[in-house]
């Protein structure tokens, strides 16, 4: 018999706020992060704005040797982490060591560090200088490694990537691993640190984000005919999964139960969507069986629309074969219109937004969108521009990467 897994503890990093009650409130107010880049000069690139975190030091959360040894996707990883294990309130002391894991998810690693280091060293002297520090901040998987150290977890410890995919991806994996009794507690999310020169420029050169450098604040809008592309962003989300009859056991606060997970791939292209959604849907529909529910029963839909033309679309028909084109009454909305799209750290606090949806009876908004897309049926049920309060007992997030990766998740109230 497979184990129940909540959700006991939230934490984040994010444009909008540097922690969750503040995050949370700008997302239901129908904030936008987005505004022109502060961290390099993005005058020679076709896009020049982002979703940068505000009034954000490091130095505020993690000592000198902290900063010394980890690339910023780490840094964020142990804050957002620190905050979601403060939330949840378990003692390591009360649990065996190895029964409390990090899965933790991430699509570029320590992009900042390698930049940094090759650039010295391709403008030095020709006497390499690499820091001692170079390879263990890079790597993708030191945010799990270093929650674990910083806290003491020696159960299951890895990192996931499946590029916009990846926060859910390491959410199912802990979802997983939670009910076939291999761990009690694992700490899970994603985190990303992708504006840089190198990764903003790469996206830029590839015409995949937003060009309107004169709008910032309106520039992402999921939906809307007149759409040209994402706003990066930058930032972490965390979450403690947790097995429902220890959580239970030790009053734990519950947010939600973790009802079911699934991933395809649409093995089509490297960086777009099935046009038809064909893998997006059979993901969704994966997910729903293993939840025991259908999609008549989803309050709540955080779809991972970019703002993309393809993308936008390919998510909404994937929505219309689940539900066999059969009027839907459940409620959509888009977060990446305020937030920016986080990359590997998307699916971790779109999770955290679906949750607090069901603890708070909020659907929040797609902010932005003028004139919907001609395309989209226009009896869906498209939040826009401001909250509404809804009944939410179940809520599903979707994200998808470059590659073809599709996560779903579904959360629902207990």
């Amino acid at each position: 018999m497979l184990n129940r897994v909540v959700v006991t503890g939230l934490g984040a990093l994010t444009p909008l706020g540097n922690n969750v009650k503040t995050f949370w409130q700008n997302i239901v107010d129908g904030k936008s992060a987005a505004a022109r880049i502060t961290r390099f000069d993005p005058s020679l690139f076709r896009t020049q704005f982002a979703c940068e975190l505000k009034d954000f030091n490091a130095a505020d959360y993690l000592d000198r040797a902290e900063m010394k040894r980890t690339d910023p996707f780490t840094q964020y990883a142990l804050i957002a982490s620190d905050e979601a294990i403060k939330d949840s309130g378990f003692n390591l002391e009360d649990l065996d060591a190895f029964d409390v894991g990090v899965i933790w998810g991430t699509g570029q690693g320590g992009m900042e560090t390698f930049e940094e280091q090759v650039t010295d060293y391709v403008s030095g002297d020709g006497h390499p200088r690499f820091s001692p520090f170079f390879v263990p901040k890079l790597l993708s998987n030191m945010a799990s490694g270093m929650i674990s150290i910083r806290n003491g977890y020696m159960g299951i410890n890895y990192t996931a990537v499946s590029a916009c995919a990846t926060s859910n991806t390491a959410i199912m994996d802990a979802f997983n691993y939670i009910r076939l009794g291999k761990a009690k507690i694992i700490i899970t999310g994603g985190s990303e640190a992708p504006i840089t020169p190198a990764s903003f420029g790469g996206f830029s050169s590839m015409k995949a984000m937003s060009a309107r450098n004169d709008d910032p604040q309106h520039a992402s809008r999921p939906f809307d005919a007149d759409r040209d592309g994402f706003v990066m962003a930058e930032g972490a989300g965390a979450l403690v999964l947790e097995d429902y009859q220890h959580a239970v056991k030790r009053g734990a606060h519950i947010y939600a139960e973790v009802t079911g997970a699934a991933m395809t791939a649409d093995a089509y292209h490297m960086t777009a969507t099935h046009p038809e959604g064909i893998g997006a849907a059979r993901a969704m529909q994966m997910a729903l069986k293993e939840s025991g529910i259908s999609i008549a029963e989803v309050d709540y839909l955080n779809m991972h629309a970019t703002s993309t033309h393809v993308g936008d679309l390919s998510e909404i028909k994937a929505l219309l074969s689940v539900s066999n084109n059969e009027s839907l009454s459940l409620q959509i909305s888009s977060t990446k219109s305020m937030t920016g799209h986080l990359l590997g750290a998307a699916g971790a606090i779109e999770a955290i937004i679906s949750l607090l949806s069901i603890r708070d009876q909020v659907i929040p908004p797609t902010i932005n969108t003028q004139v919907l897309d001609p395309a989209i049926p226009k009896n869906l049920n498209i939040v826009l521009n401001e909250s509404i309060n809804h009944k939410v007992k179940v809520a599903m997030s979707n994200t998808f990467g470059f590659g073809g990766h599709n996560g779903i998740v579904i959360f629902r109230a207990i």
